[in-house]
């Protein structure tokens, strides 16, 4: 009986002992809990589509905090600031371009900061005519200062370590689109296209370039006319056949070849992309990219060109075609004669519609 009334009062103390110490704890314990997940792990972002932070090297404690201001909730930003004074991360900010996703906790995303665990930037190659406007818009995607990218494209012993020179560099830059890190040096970046140039002539490109007795350089030289003459993709293996023709025409007025007469480069010449008509006058002009005077394809590209103008050089349509000039309706596309007499009839059914129209 004894032993009973014991083992009921032990009960009864161990009842008490859990109402009175246990369950506090335990709801203490669950408050800690829910207030760590709250600023720690709920979703840090207000926004509903993911958000980028870019990083420079001009950044300090301050600047981060202002960037990312706008996109965190209040107890996100609270609990970012307690985070980089415990890991000192003013100290330690790295640059990049850091996704900040709807969702994602505040210690996830502090430590892709911390730790410059970035995002890649999807960067299309623009097909520019000049080295300066690439590097214009090259420095406008990622963290690269468009003059020092512009003053290592025009240094010859820089375009000679990549196997070009000053003129033939942009045929380096392949028009298609590559997830690069925002933040990339200079030098990595130039590797990096130089990586993907070589990956993109494969043996079937290099070989067809083989076959035309043409490098992979004079095949983007003529592809950058050729993108010039028309936006036509359907009609650029024409054209292309027809500079082809011209290029290789021996006879005794052109033992090097028949000069391409390709108005595009005239206007690359005076550096004036917005002529309608190119006059005699304009034809004069003392250039290597004159290519009404210099037999032969000038001494590299005038734009990048497309990889549909590329492979148009690479898969040329054969004919006897060695002339060409703009259709009187104004479709892009092209009249090609095999004559200079008939060629004249198409040029003055062009230069008329021109007239009509009041295009000087």
């Amino acid at each position: 009986m004894m032993y009973l009334c014991a083992r009921f009062q032990h009960i009864i103390m161990k009842k008490d002992f859990k109402k009175k110490y246990l369950v506090p704890a335990l709801a203490f314990i669950l408050v800690i809990l829910g207030v760590i997940y709250y600023y720690f792990f709920s979703g840090f972002s207000v926004k509903k589509d993911v958000e980028y932070v870019y990083i420079d090297n001009d950044d300090n404690i301050d600047s981060v905090y202002s960037k990312i201001e706008p996109i965190a909730s209040s107890h996100g930003m609270s609990a970012f600031k307690a985070l980089s004074r415990q890991f000192n991360y003013k100290d330690k900010i790295k640059t990049g371009r850091f996704a900040i996703k709807p969702g994602e906790g505040t210690l996830k995303i502090f430590r892709h900061m911390k730790n410059g665990l970035q995002t890649p930037v999807s960067l299309t190659i623009p097909s520019v005519r000049t080295l300066d406007k690439l590097s214009a818009e090259i420095s406008k995607k990622l963290m690269i200062d468009s003059t020092q990218l512009y003053k290592k494209l025009t240094d010859e012993a820089v375009c000679q370590k990549y196997g070009y020179d000053t003129a033939t560099i942009a045929c380096m830059f392949i028009p298609n689109t590559y997830d690069i890190y925002w933040n990339v040096s200079i030098d990595k970046f130039l590797d990096r296209m130089q990586k993907e140039s070589k990956k993109f002539w494969n043996f079937e490109r290099t070989e067809k370039a083989k076959q035309e007795n043409l490098s992979a350089n004079q095949v983007i030289t003529l592809a950058s006319i050729i993108d010039e003459e028309t936006a036509n993709n359907a009609e650029k293996p024409m054209i292309a056949g027809m500079y082809y023709n011209r290029l290789m025409f021996r006879d005794a007025k052109y033992p090097e070849g028949m000069p391409l007469q390709a108005d595009p480069t005239i206007k690359f010449a005076w550096k004036k992309f917005d002529l309608k008509r190119i006059y005699n006058n304009l034809l004069f002009i003392k250039s290597p990219y004159n290519t009404y005077k210099n037999p032969g394809l000038p001494p590299g590209p005038i734009r990048i060109p497309s990889v549909a103008g590329i492979d148009a050089v690479l898969n040329r349509v054969h004919h006897n075609y060695l002339y060409m000039c703009a259709k009187e309706d104004f479709s892009g596309t092209h009249n090609f004669a095999t004559t200079y007499e008939e060629h004249m009839k198409n040029a003055a059914k062009y230069s008329k519609a021109l007239n009509e129209r009041g295009i000087k």
